[in-house]
């Protein structure tokens, strides 16, 4: 399989049987595409040209702008032709057409969708296979702009898309343009079609609305464990707020989870130990003293070349015995070697028993009251609201960070793969600013792990700070636009055909299950992300979280500097300070 990077020879379509496209529609409830009345009916106003659904032009220019390299100096530094003035003159000139591209991608390996430099992205490669196919000419293969380039939806970085269009101009004259496309492209990017369109279509200004798809397994909605800092500071909180009895009830149908995994799964380990390795261990058990360390962890893990040394590691437990089953305990662990010492049995205690958590999470099957107060948070998203809590860089008074959300539903029927059970949560919505989806998952998880009130989302869209942590990028992925203004007007007036995501439904199936899903399935198998996330925030030991407590905001208030420092450091911690342009979005 192609990584990130690589220009590997592919088959020249992605499609398969119906059975996959049949398969796909029993995991996560079938296909949006096909029905009318789920379309998006446009945003009813007019941009300043007089168009419906358009977008101020200088926006995209300004963003393409930024992110060009500069120098020493300041100065910006052009981008070199790879082909010499002679194969330039060579080449013949044919015209160019502007297109809608219907594409598909996996954004694992890949540093997001939009092009910078020459970063492994997704338009990256596919400006290389263009050119490669000669529907870009080599006179204009220094530089995206001059084919007028542009993306519906910018993916963040490792987020997939299994529908997105970019618009620009290209030769199409030859009638198997999107095989060779496709031939010059890694099998974790697809050319669904190509689609002409008039002059003056930019697919970002067109849109009307996307459909996102985010994945989660179902144990992320479990409490936070009674010893962790987030799980004690619930207990004190709600006890001190009078809001016990009401947080017990919305959390009945969990309420023995950990008692009973500690008696199961954790107890006997402990029980093998030596007093003093014990004690040891059992102080170390539940503290994050490094939040960086199950991350770097988990990196090695996945960056191991020696899987043979792996396995013998972990057939081993904490007293050095053979471990009797990977039946008993699926998960397997490895353990990083401490900086200046080497590894001894606390270290080895450690990670079974990390090990013995993430199996008894792996287990756990969601009950039908837990998905629907997952539900009922959801619901709380639709309608226009102010989102300035869910991005990056936006405050309360910025008209940019009110959005509106069409729906957020959570398929009643989940999945179970690999021992672990998901959960498919759909949001469509007419436009979205960088990392809020992920964002309004971290935060409706949260509020159903936590038993928090449900008052609290509303809380987020007022004119305070709230610190709410983005939920992994591995399991977002882009289902598609929607362009139903656009193609009412292609079809009445323009003579164009529709940019219409249905008739590669079937391919489209294929690819999601294949380098979509099962990429986000063997991941988190892998290198257990959510549980990493979960667990990073519930030992997080500062206050930001506590909003979650019948505290609410009056506990997790965020100081408010002119220097803007408190800002800064909260989107540090939050992993959000490197990002610059919160209005490219995710789409």
């Amino acid at each position: 399989m192609a990584t990130n990077g690589e220009s590997s020879a592919a088959t020249p379509s992605a499609g398969g049987s119906n059975n996959s496209g049949q398969d796909r529609k029993k995991r996560f409830g079938g296909s949006r595409f096909s029905s009318n009345n789920q379309r998006n009916k446009g945003r009813g106003g007019k941009s300043s040209n007089g168009k419906r659904g358009e977008k101020p032009e200088g926006t995209s220019d300004w963003r393409e702008y930024k992110r060009r390299k500069v120098d020493s100096a300041g100065e910006v530094i052009e981008a070199k032709n790879p082909f010499s003035k002679d194969e330039i003159a060579a080449e013949e000139r044919r015209p160019k057409r502007k297109v809608a591209v219907m594409i598909g991608y996996s954004g694992t390996g890949y540093k997001g969708m939009q092009v910078n430099g020459d970063e492994p992205t997704i338009e990256r490669d596919l400006f290389q296979a263009f050119i490669k196919a000669g529907a870009i000419s080599k006179a204009n293969a220094d530089d995206p702009r001059k084919s007028s380039l542009a993306r519906c939806a910018r993916t963040d970085k490792g987020v997939h898309a299994a529908g997105n269009v970019i618009s620009l101009k290209l030769i199409i004259e030859d009638e198997d343009i999107v095989d060779k496309i496709n031939e010059a492209l890694p099998a974790q990017i697809r050319i669904w079609g190509i689609q002409r369109t008039n002059n003056s279509f930019n697919c970002y200004q067109y849109c009307d609305s996307r459909f996102y798809e985010y994945l989660l397994p179902s144990y992320c909605l479990l409490p936070p464990h009674p010893q962790t800092f987030l799980g004690q500071k619930l207990v004190e909180l709600n006890k001190e707020y009078g809001y016990e009895d009401e947080c017990n009830a919305s959390m009945a149908d969990v309420k023995d989870f950990w008692a009973e995994v500690e008696e199961n799964d954790i107890k006997p380990i402990l029980a093998k130990l030596d007093p003093e390795v014990r004690a040891a261990v059992l102080e170390r058990i539940h503290s994050m003293d490094d939040p960086e360390a199950e991350k770097e962890e988990a990196a090695k893990q996945a960056k191991s070349d020696e899987p043979a040394a792996q396995e013998a590691e972990a057939a081993t437990t904490a007293d050095g015995e053979a471990k009797p089953a990977a039946a008993e305990n699926p998960v397997i662990l490895t353990s990083a070697k401490p900086k200046g010492r080497e590894l001894g049995p606390v270290d080895f205690a450690l990670r079974d028993i990390k090990a013995a958590y993430i199996n008894a999470k792996r287990n756990y099957r969601v009950t039908p009251a837990r998905r629907e107060r997952l539900q009922a948070t959801l619901d709380k998203y639709t309608g226009t609201r102010n989102f300035h809590n869910y991005t990056v860089q936006k405050p309360f008074s910025d008209p940019s960070a009110k959005r509106t959300i069409k729906s957020f539903r959570v398929n009643p029927t989940p999945v179970i793969i690999n021992n672990t059970e998901w959960l498919s949560l759909k949001v469509h919505g007419q436009s979205f600013m960088m990392h809020q989806i992920r964002k309004m998952v971290g935060l409706a998880s949260l509020v159903v792990r936590c038993g928090t009130p449900a008052g609290r989302v509303e809380e987020s869209y007022r004119d305070n700070r709230m610190a709410i942590p983005k939920a992994p990028g591995l399991g977002l992925l882009l289902e598609h636009p929607v362009f139903e203004n656009y193609n009412r007007r292609a079809t009445d007036n323009l003579g164009r055909a529709e940019i219409d995501f249905g008739r590669y439904e079937a391919e489209m199936g294929a690819f999601k299950d294949r380098e979509i899903y099962q990429r986000i399935f063997d991941v988190e198998e892998k290198e257990n992300t959510f549980h990493a996330f979960f667990n990073q925030i519930d030992q997080f030991k500062a206050n930001h979280f506590l909003w979650l407590t019948a505290g609410g905001l009056k506990v997790a208030e965020i100081a408010r500097e002119e220097s803007g420092k408190a800002e800064e450091s909260l989107d540090k911690q939050l992993g959000d300070e490197d990002e610059e342009d919160p209005d490219g979005g995710q789409g």
